[in-house]
């Protein structure tokens, strides 16, 4: 097997030989029985069915609770390219963080004409609760998720920043254990950095950004979940148990004596810092929807009154916005004084009417997205769509042009899955997890791989069927 024509593969060049990286590991491949792979393959299945590793698919009647496809073919990085990689993901997680205080303060950027006043004021995760009040640390996002993707050897671009809820890293930690625990040899032939600690990280990390009211000793810290009916609630309870932190929903909290507290066998306890799980809109039914029963009624009260430190910051998805991240160059540019060590992909903005006619011209070359989209929903891959999903989508620019942005369909670089037909190559990305805190921040050597399972999708989310592999970061 060799690398596609204008497609960079991981594991292959051109001429068909194997990149260094993935040498051990093509050895090892080369020696095992076809049979014993072919088992090993089922065995991860019934792993993942076993531990109840699933994601829920919303809109397809058949598939409301999916097991999450594994590949067991790992995604290899070399400690080189995770170092560059690492300063980038630093440099942008400091620039969101100084941006989001800035657009909650003084709006420096805005004033400063590098960043439309509109994209505020039209923004459906601006939170005006959160004006003129700084989190505790000065932390907006503590958990960030930076998707990136490969076009060529030294080309890494970021396709989206995940600063609101980033989602999956329970599948990275899972994926390895799996992996671990199916080759085990494997691990003793290459030297890979570990993920396994993450949850001891993500726990060190909260408990650092205690609120002012946190009176000493070992602080209390808690996952609020919406509940079992969340596609990622298997995540919230994994992360919970691992952290050795309660998994609690609204109705578990109550306010009093200025703190929110929740029920334990011995009555209420303080908490300390709330990872939370639920969206802004359901957080606190006297501050957003007042029909909310997810949340807890007067958290944002004792939030802003210094009681409780809630991660990630409400208001923080203004920074997920896809019309802000077009602007992410000038915005990293503008809070760190450097030029961006990882570039963003070329962004037409449709609010602009120039962009918006060129958009409206190649639209069947072009991926359209709405701005506050995700998880793969509500987007246009010009390429692989008909001409009437073309021409429904193109309805939809024209009444609307604000909510999209188009950028152009990317060569994704690609990695072999295993399959019944030997390995095969298939489209990925890469979403690495950061921790911030007052000490500083912190990324996890990894991440999570995702992988479209179709032949030719660009398409990699799971919430549209994608699956996901075991990311590998070599040791020097």
């Amino acid at each position: 097997m060799q690398a596609r024509g204008g497609t960079f593969d991981e594991m292959f060049d051109e001429a068909g030989n194997t990149r260094p990286a993935y040498a051990e590991y093509c050895r090892w491949f080369g020696e095992q029985p076809p049979e014993l792979m072919r088992r090993k393959n089922r065995e991860a299945d019934d792993t993942f069915r076993r531990t109840g590793i699933t994601f829920n698919v919303y809109g397809e009647d058949a598939a409301e609770e999916r097991l999450i496809p594994f590949d067991m073919v790992p995604r290899i990085i070399t400690a080189a390219e995770w170092r560059r990689l690492s300063r980038g993901i630093e440099q942008r997680v400091r620039a969101l963080n100084s941006f989001l205080y800035d657009l909650y303060h003084r709006q420096e950027i805005v004033r400063a004409g590098r960043l439309p006043a509109r994209l505020l004021q039209s923004n459906d995760a601006w939170l005006a609760n959160m004006v003129g009040f700084t989190p505790p640390g000065g932390i907006y996002t503590h958990i960030v998720g930076i998707d990136l993707v490969r076009t060529g050897p030294d080309e890494f671009f970021v396709l989206e920043d995940n600063a609101r809820t980033p989602s999956g890293v329970s599948y990275m930690l899972e994926n390895r254990e799996t992996m671990m625990g199916m080759f085990p040899d494997l691990f003793s032939r290459v030297a890979v950095e570990s993920v396994s600690n993450y949850p001891r990280r993500l726990a060190r990390s909260l408990a650092a950004c205690v609120p002012p009211a946190f009176t000493g000793g070992k602080p209390t810290v808690a996952v609020l979940t919406p509940g079992i009916y969340n596609s990622a609630y298997f995540e919230h309870a994994f992360l919970a148990d691992q952290m050795g932190a309660e998994l609690v929903e609204g109705s578990d909290l109550r306010v009093t004596e200025g703190r929110v507290q929740m029920r334990t066998t011995r009555g209420y306890k303080p908490i300390d810092v709330l990872y939370r799980r639920v969206d802004d809109d359901f957080l606190d039914p006297l501050s957003f929807n007042p029909d909310s029963v997810l949340g807890v009624p007067g958290i944002m009260d004792v939030y802003r009154a210094g009681g409780i430190t809630i991660a990630n910051a409400p208001g923080t998805g203004v920074a997920d916005d896809k019309a802000i991240y077009s602007f992410m160059p000038e915005i990293v540019e503008f809070y760190t004084g450097e030029k961006p060590l990882l570039p963003n992909v070329q962004t037409w903005r449709c609010a602009d009417k120039e962009s918006l006619a060129y958009v409206l011209d190649n639209l069947a070359e072009l991926v359209v997205k709405e701005v506050h989209g995700s998880g793969g929903y509500g987007m246009l891959i010009g390429p692989t769509s008909s001409k009437r999903e073309i021409a429904a989508f193109r309805e939809k620019l024209v009444a609307k042009p604000e909510n999209y942005i188009a950028q152009p369909t990317l060569a994704l670089s690609t990695c072999p899955i295993y399959t019944a037909k030997g390995l095969a190559p298939r489209h990925l990305d890469l979403r690495p997890f950061v921790l911030v805190s007052p000490e500083g921040i912190d990324i996890t050597p990894g991440g999570l791989t995702r992988v479209a399972l179709k032949k030719g999708s660009l398409v990699v989310n799971s919430s549209q069927g994608g699956g996901t592999k075991d990311t590998w970061v070599l040791k020097d």
